[in-house]
């Protein structure tokens, strides 16, 4: 029975969780069997990654540039900067890669293209442009 579980996991079910699997081999072929049993079965067969062993990712440095202006990490925090005196807002920070220095500050309403085409406009206007400009993945930019 192992075996033949095993092999419609492997042909149909790759890709599925161990909850969602059992599931379908219930309803699909009718084998009645505990959703740990079919998780440990995929851990044994490399279907199924622990949480500890997904977490385990290796990224490659992003080394910190030599010269100012070469590297700008951009990024905007919403936050309540002014407490109860004003509303809630963004500020858009440019740092410089190479030295950590804050380049430019700008509150703005909101975190948006325009708004971030009016701070890198004053960032230039004041320091020059940039190699590059570098954000994060949630970024808008």
């Amino acid at each position: 029975m192992k075996g033949e579980i095993l092999e419609l996991l492997i042909n149909n079910y790759h890709d599925f969780g161990p909850t969602f699997a059992t599931e379908k081999l219930v309803e699909q072929h009718g084998y009645v069997i505990s959703v740990e049993t079919i998780r440990k079965w995929m851990m044994e067969h490399n279907l199924w990654l622990t949480r500890k062993q997904k977490l385990k990712r290796s990224y490659q440095p992003r080394y910190r540039r030599n010269c100012v202006g070469e590297l700008v990490q951009i990024d905007g925090s919403i936050h309540r900067w002014f407490e109860d005196r004003g509303p809630k807002c963004t500020l858009l920070v440019y740092i410089d890669d190479a030295t950590s220095k804050l380049m430019e500050l700008k509150f703005v309403e909101s975190e948006s293209m325009q708004t971030y085409f009016i701070a890198t406009k004053s960032y230039i206007n004041k320091h020059g442009r940039p190699l590059a400009l570098y954000s994060d993945q949630l970024s808008c930019v």
